[in-house]
């Protein structure tokens, strides 16, 4: 399994873009994707970028590798990760009543 991390590209470049995620700059490429404007996110893995993707999408896989992380370290909340789980019971659709 590969793990991509979310990136916002902060310079486009045509086929090379300045990405960054927490701090840590990397030079990304972006052959598969195509260039983008600055702002844009996109997943990325071994120094590519392999899929573009909203913001949105891009914080949820975030939360969900450092949801990943602490589980690893040991700790079982991960509640504040995910807003939209265990809110209550879900409504079964109603072709299952």
């Amino acid at each position: 399994m590969c793990i991509g991390i979310p990136m916002k590209v902060v310079e486009s470049g045509g086929y090379t873009a300045l990405c960054e995620v927490d701090g840590a700059r990397r030079r990304v490429d972006m052959t598969l994707v195509g260039e983008l404007p600055v702002g844009a996110w996109v997943i990325v893995h071994k120094d590519a970028a392999r899929s573009h993707v909203s913001e949105e999408e891009a914080r949820k896989v975030a939360d969900a590798l450092k949801a990943v992380e602490r589980a690893l370290a040991g700790d079982t909340d991960v509640d504040d990760l995910f807003p939209d789980l265990g809110r209550g019971a879900m409504p079964l659709p109603q072709s299952t009543l």
